[in-house]
């Protein structure tokens, strides 16, 4: 962090802080994930309803994408191989994620990618019979 923006951490929250910056990116939109389930908000939307507020303010290309998996198609272990390769999970969280989007539930497969990242993604989906939408 560098000291323009330096955020002053109340002591209380301070732990939890230091616990956080040591975290991948995988193992924070883990923990979001966590969070959101477990008190059962989401964080998409007070973001939502901060950049609606924030209307005055230029316009910025979005530069990060997400990818989630919302069918998996009739070729569902080429659909696990793929979330193998896209994510580096193990086999167990490969077929958890895939059966859930079977079963419905759309899934988030990476977050944060750049547009070409997230082209590449779709297009591994698209070959192996699944449809994803990149956010």
């Amino acid at each position: 962090m560098t000291d323009e923006t330096k955020v002053e951490i109340p002591a209380k929250f301070e732990k939890i802080v230091s616990e956080v910056e040591k975290m991948s990116i995988v193992e924070l939109a883990e923990l979001v994930k966590v969070l959101e389930n477990k008190f059962g908000v989401s964080a998409a939307a007070p973001v939502a309803a901060a950049s609606a507020s924030a209307s005055a303010a230029p316009v910025e290309e979005k530069t990060s994408f997400d990818v989630e998996l919302k069918e998996v198609g009739a070729q569902k272990i080429e659909v696990i191989k793929v979330v193998r390769d896209v994510t580096a999970k193990g086999l167990k969280e490969s077929k958890d994620l895939v059966d859930a989007a079977a079963a419905g539930t759309a899934q988030m497969v990476k977050e944060g990618v750049k547009k070409e990242e997230a082209a590449e993604i779709e297009k591994k989906f698209t070959a192996a019979g699944a449809k994803v939408v990149i956010k």
